[in-house]
């Protein structure tokens, strides 16, 4: 693992320390948990935008349903 420096207001980091021990962890990791989901929201974005080039031009408009043909079960 590698190790990184950030700098941030002095007041702003207890308070994250603060937090963190409320919840019975530590800023480190709660930093780490921020990073890994920062990353995977980006991948999840370019996922989805794959998968929707990969369906245009494969999807078909029909013809517009009756309110009857929409309720039908």
């Amino acid at each position: 693992m590698k190790n990184i420096t950030l700098s941030a207001d002095e007041r702003l980091i207890e308070a994250a320390r603060a937090r963190a021990r409320a919840h019975k962890t530590t800023l480190n990791e709660e930093f780490r948990r921020w990073l890994a989901n920062y990353v995977q929201r980006e991948q999840q974005a370019d996922d989805a935008m794959r998968v929707v080039r990969e369906l245009q031009g494969q999807m078909r408009v029909g013809r517009k349903l009756t309110r009857e043909e929409m309720n039908e079960r």
